[in-house]
């Protein structure tokens, strides 16, 4: 039972995260929708993770903690720009042109744009003579395509709770279109940041394997980024403004949820299973978020995202299984090769060797005889 926990464990916990990203993508669009900017969201959103873990690391992992070397320390701030910096803003204003289902199903080409990149960085091998390589290759093109049909085709509209969401709601719709491609073109370069983020982390994560550590300094340093950009981005005092209500539960529960346990648990999967695994599971945030979009934001689908939406999910799952074969042909491998007996030599050199022992034995023999027959009065 425990090995089957083991085995288990990262799928888990990876499924578990698209539950608190689904919710994310709800709780902050309507912290925005109430005037909260998301220069400044970005910024409280890492100081709560920084406040909420750096402690644990402190204790945990105080005897366990590497040394802190410039290369380490150069590769946490990239990692502290690329994800809470670049790619949070990026999604803090694609998600206010699209909508929270459509920022939950861009995401879907997350896996296709990090398996690209780990095989660029050689982090993951391609070899088109077999399948697992291939099915990999065809799922990260169809995968594309699915994003490719989000972005240029957006449809009509589809009410998948068959209510009428009124006058006003058809108004921002109509404000929406307008900002529509830019909000796509920004969730995408959103997503490749946080493509290079899982890439870089998992090279981090192999001189610096100290979870908790690197999950609050990365918060830390994003929080002080963050702060540097928002203070120029965002001239308002009042925008920095935050009381009981939907801004304080926006940055709490994104700093906790999607921050700090999302960057722990993804760096413990990551160095287990690599960045592809980590992000295989994206689907399932836009499946939740979808639901919940529609009952709490009365957001409407469309056509073009329902449909780009199912081609993302054949390639993606194209890559999951290919990725799956290889690990499985990787992990055979490996058992086959440590149940094999070290090969010596051939017979030969086992004969020599034996001969050659034999010769040394004599002569010590005569050499003793020798000595004996000295010593005699």
């Amino acid at each position: 039972m425990g090995a089957f926990f083991d085995k288990i464990k990262p799928y888990l916990a990876m499924i578990s995260l698209q539950f608190g990203y689904a919710g994310m993508h709800i709780v902050i669009l309507l912290s925005f929708k109430r005037g909260f900017s998301h220069w400044v969201f970005v910024v409280y959103r890492h100081a709560v993770a920084t406040i909420a873990f750096a402690p644990f690391a402190l204790f945990f992992e105080r005897k366990t903690r590497p040394k802190m070397t410039k290369s380490i320390f150069l590769k946490i701030l990239v990692l502290a720009f690329l994800e809470p910096v670049l790619d949070q803003n990026l999604y803090g204003v694609g998600i206010q042109y699209t909508s929270a289902t459509f920022a939950a199903a861009s995401v879907n080409i997350l896996p296709a744009i990090t398996f690209i990149m780990a095989v660029v960085f050689r982090l993951e091998q391609v070899n088109l003579k077999k399948k697992p390589s291939l099915a990999k290759v065809i799922g990260t093109v169809v995968t594309v395509s699915g994003a490719m049909v989000m972005t240029l085709f957006k449809g009509p509209a589809v009410n998948i709770l068959g209510k009428s969401h009124g006058a006003g709601h058809s108004a921002a719709s109509s404000t929406a279109d307008q900002h529509w491609v830019t909000g796509t073109i920004l969730m995408l370069g959103c997503i490749v940041g946080w493509a290079a983020f899982f890439i870089l982390q998992n090279n981090t994560l192999k001189e610096y394997p100290a979870e908790l550590s690197l999950t609050s300094l990365i918060c830390l340093f994003g929080t002080i980024e963050g702060g540097v950009v928002a203070a120029i981005m965002e001239r308002k005092i009042s925008a920095w403004a935050i009381g009981f209500d939907s801004r304080l539960l926006a940055a709490v529960y994104s700093g906790v949820i999607c921050s700090g346990i999302a960057y722990y648990l993804q760096s413990v999967v990551n160095k287990i299973r690599g960045p592809v695994f980590v992000t295989a599971f994206s689907p399932l945030s836009m499946i939740i978020t979808a639901f919940l979009g529609a009952f709490i934001l009365a957001e409407t689908l469309h056509l073009g995202s329902l449909i780009g939406a199912v081609i993302i999910v054949f390639g993606l799952y194209s890559v999951v299984w290919g990725t799956s074969k290889e690990n499985q042909y990787s992990k055979s491998f490996i058992d086959g090769k440590a149940h094999e007996l070290p090969v010596v030599g051939n017979n030969n050199n086992i004969h020599d060797n034996i001969s050659s022992n034999n010769n040394e034995t004599d002569v010590k023999s005569k050499i003793h005889n020798k000595n004996s027959c000295l010593e005699e009065p």
